[in-house]
């Protein structure tokens, strides 16, 4: 019996042993999305993305000397900054990730910026949140993101609706730092390109009705819709009650509204409707878009490739450091971002982190041509998408 029980005895330390040593060689990297709320069927792959250069990472076998990495999901859901903070407060005290990849939108990326990365030392990059404002928050340096902001979306919607001819337009907008801050820089240059805006109101996500919100903006006499909202609430809302009653049939997005889930639930009813997404036509995205065809990633919305930017970055800023420490990561994400050094593609991190790992630089391109400003942003190119034949086709980049 005294066998038997030292022998239980031993196999429980064993256990406990291998769990510590589990931890000690595993570094957690928190997936703050919105798996839930207005753009839930946007988030999907781009988590899958980030999680696809985490694994290329951990599975090089070079990663801080054979370190390996695990992604932690948590949902920042979209709208909701107290659920957001919430599990973004989970992330750093009970799963102790390293850093945060997210959130996905803008009024959350704010707070989690605010009240958790800058106050616990945590890098947090969103590849998602796009407000202008964002570049005005106090985030003693933690907060970067891969994902342009709409100052510029702004301007290039508003240049390609001149363009094609429009000058006169209402807008609806989703009543948030997201929908405000595109509302202001698209009607800012769209007036001084010559356009007459005929109304702008906002809208609140959740409703069940949209009949009296496009009942307005159809008495302004207005023959095109801008749209900023968000695909799976009030943006796809606002779509049907137009149809519906037939007051609006031509629309203008922004990327909040451009993924399959929107042409799938409309198809052709929404042909030659068109808007913008972050992203552009050069070597780094064509390589993005075979690895990500190849790992089964949707390449059809918005955010994937810099969702595989924004982990692969705070991968390779801790190579750099030779540490997972939370301050060592933050001090050389620029340094890893930016020249000089030798350029890396996406599919490229092991590379990266050999070169890192013998004292080498490296200037990380990735998926889409990251180049951060002396702020941790980057300044991004646009896709003109236009819906075809009831799908979302890329037609021009700017």
């Amino acid at each position: 019996m005294k066998k038997y029980f030292k022998f239980i005895v031993c196999f429980a330390v064993a256990i406990n042993m291998a769990t510590v040593c589990f931890a000690a060689d595993t570094i957690k990297i928190g997936v703050l999305q919105a798996f839930t709320g207005p753009i839930e069927s946007l988030t999907p792959p781009m988590a899958s993305a980030a999680e696809f250069a985490i694994n290329e990472a951990s599975d090089s076998g070079i990663f801080l000397g054979g370190k390996k990495i695990k992604a932690v999901r948590a949902d920042s859901t979209c709208i909701d900054a107290a659920a957001a903070t919430a599990a973004a407060e989970r992330l750093v005290t009970v799963e102790k990730v390293v850093a945060i990849v997210g959130p996905s939108c803008s009024g959350t990326s704010a707070a989690v910026a605010t009240k958790v990365s800058a106050p616990n030392g945590i890098t947090t990059i969103s590849s998602s949140a796009t407000s202008a404002a964002l570049s005005e928050i106090k985030d003693n340096g933690y907060f970067f993101r891969t994902a342009p902001s709409d100052a510029r979306q702004g301007q290039v919607l508003a240049k390609i609706t001149i363009d094609k001819g429009i000058k006169k337009v209402a807008i609806t907008y989703t009543n948030n730092d997201y929908g405000k801050g595109l509302s202001e820089s698209f009607g800012k240059a769209y007036k001084k390109l010559g356009g007459k805006i005929l109304m702008t109101s906002s809208h609140e996500d959740g409703k069940a009705d949209y009949s009296a919100e496009v009942g307005s903006l159809s008495a302004s006499g207005a023959n095109y819709l801008v749209v900023f909202g968000f695909i799976d609430q009030g943006g796809k809302g606002i779509i049907q009650a137009s149809l519906d009653s037939g007051a609006f049939d031509s629309f203008i997005f922004a990327d909040g509204m451009i993924g399959s889930s929107l042409t799938k639930h409309f198809g052709k009813d929404l042909n030659s409707s068109y808007g913008t997404m972050p992203g552009g036509q050069s070597e780094a995205t064509e390589k993005w878009k075979s690895i990500a065809k190849s790992a089964g990633i949707a390449i059809d919305g918005p955010f994937r490739g810099s969702s595989y930017d924004a982990a692969a970055l705070v991968i390779l800023a801790a190579q750099a450091g030779n540490s997972a420490d939370k301050a060592s990561i933050q001090k050389h994400v620029m340094a890893v971002a930016n020249a000089p050094g030798e350029k890396i593609y996406a599919g490229e991190l092991k590379k990266a982190l050999k070169i890192l790992a013998e004292g080498g630089e490296i200037d990380y391109v990735g998926a889409e041509d990251v180049e951060f400003s002396e702020i941790g942003e980057v300044f991004g190119s646009y896709q003109e998408m236009e819906i075809i034949n009831g799908e979302f086709v890329s037609v021009k980049v700017h």
